[in-house]
């Protein structure tokens, strides 16, 4: 019983470094955050940080990881329960991210988190496939292309958290926060900006510049 207890207590140590370090990468960035830092914030040892995960980089490799799966987890769970009234589907994991949405907008604008970046595309396409059910006009372009562009938006939100909190007037980390954008993002996605006839003229217009052949559609 005492060597189960120890091992509890081992991946307990193991997982309050591992959202330590999110927060603190989130907050400082990988080069300036710190070891010692870290440690700190989670209430260890240095050494304990390097018995666990032996260097920075293995540590920022494991919250990836731990993200990447988050993720997975988020996207099998909006699979099961998917309806095309469903409205942004990384936009609902990032929110259920909260305060590590700042580590993820790092990872995704320093360039070391490609997985990521491909995952949640992965789960955005996914959904597109479900809301082409009901969607009564053949898309302009392909799912992938309208799912990486699609994510790409719906990342700048946590990479210009401070901004979008200052604007919609509350932190985006808080309940009040994921409430008021997830509300937000339904109204823009239910109302759209441009009719069929307008989209169809601008999309005419728009070959004709460029002298292009649309893109197959699918």
């Amino acid at each position: 019983m005492a060597r189960i207890e120890a091992d509890l207590e081992d991946l307990t140590a193991r997982a309050r470094i591992r959202d330590a370090a999110l927060r603190q990468i989130g907050e400082h960035g990988f080069e300036r955050a710190t070891i010692r830092g870290i440690a700190e914030a989670a209430g260890v040892s240095s050494g304990l940080v390097r018995h666990h995960f032996g260097s920075k980089q293995a540590l920022r490799e494991a919250c990836d990881d731990y993200l990447l799966k988050e993720i997975r987890r988020l996207g099998d769970e909006t699979r099961v329960d998917l309806t095309p009234a469903d409205v942004n589907p990384v936009g609902s994991a990032l929110t259920a991210f909260g305060p590590y949405q700042r580590y993820l907008a790092r990872a995704l604008a320093e360039g070391w988190a490609a997985p990521l970046f491909d995952e949640m595309v992965r789960v955005y396409e996914e959904w597109l496939e479900e809301v082409d059910k009901a969607r009564p006009d053949p898309p302009y372009a392909s799912r992938r292309a309208r799912a990486t562009v699609a994510t790409a938006m719906s990342l700048v939100v946590p990479v210009l958290y401070q901004h979008v909190s200052r604007g919609l007037g509350v932190d985006l980390a808080t309940r009040e926060g994921a409430h008021l954008l997830a509300l937000t993002l339904l109204d823009i996605h239910s109302h759209p900006v441009l009719t069929p006839e307008t989209a169809a003229s601008l999309r005419e217009a728009l070959e004709k510049i460029h002298d292009v052949t649309p893109p197959p559609r699918s």
